[in-house]
């Protein structure tokens, strides 16, 4: 599978590692250019590339992982992603300083604005509620398989994230659709930044 990531930082780099290792492409982009991912692309090896966001976007499965505010500026010049899954790994933090803000989004859950973005794109939910700390390292440990909620409207999406998830090494749990999963693990969600494991 080839994989596109919108954002190159922390989050993205993670989902990157564990995408490569298991013998996926990718393809990293930002907003300052191919260019400057150069060190991180001959980091990850020959499965890795850096391409403009609109490049990205045409892999076979897209990563969403920049900072709230950016989302917009990130997604306008994207070509119609029609029935291509989309991982939204974001957050909805307005802003971080000088303490963490929670965007005001009405009724709405932060992927239901996210996927109102992406006419056509197969939204799923995932990664955003994990510390990065959980994300980056194998996730199989001696007590049991790390969990990664997910949630989302397409049952076929779901389960494309579902098997990619479980071939790193994760272990998936279905919460619903992105407006009742999606608003469990947000922020502020029962389960936001909930760690926990899975036996075996």
């Amino acid at each position: 599978m080839k994989i596109g990531m919108l954002g190159a930082g922390a989050i993205a780099q993670a989902i990157a590692r564990h995408a490569v290792a298991h013998g996926h492409e990718v393809v990293l982009s930002n907003s300052r250019g191919p260019a400057s991912l150069a060190p991180l692309v001959n980091d990850l090896g020959a499965l890795a590339a850096a391409a403009t966001p609109a490049e990205a976007a045409t892999a076979d499965l897209v990563v969403l992982a920049v900072p709230w505010p950016q989302i917009p500026d990130a997604v306008a010049g994207l070509p119609r992603l029609d029935n291509t899954v989309v991982i939204d790994a974001t957050n909805q933090f307005a802003s971080l300083s000088p303490t963490p803000e929670i965007a005001d989004l009405g009724d709405l859950t932060g992927s239901e604005y996210v996927s109102s973005l992406l006419p056509g794109a197969r939204v799923v939910k995932a990664f955003n509620s994990l510390y990065v700390r959980f994300i980056a390292p194998d996730p199989r440990h001696e007590a049991g398989r790390q969990v990664l909620f997910l949630a989302g409207d397409d049952a076929d999406a779901k389960n494309t994230v579902r098997d990619l998830t479980r071939e790193f090494g994760f272990a998936p749990v279905d919460l619903g659709t992105l407006r009742e999963g999606g608003r469990l693990i947000q922020l502020g969600g029962p389960l936001s930044a909930l760690h926990v494991l899975e036996q075996d």
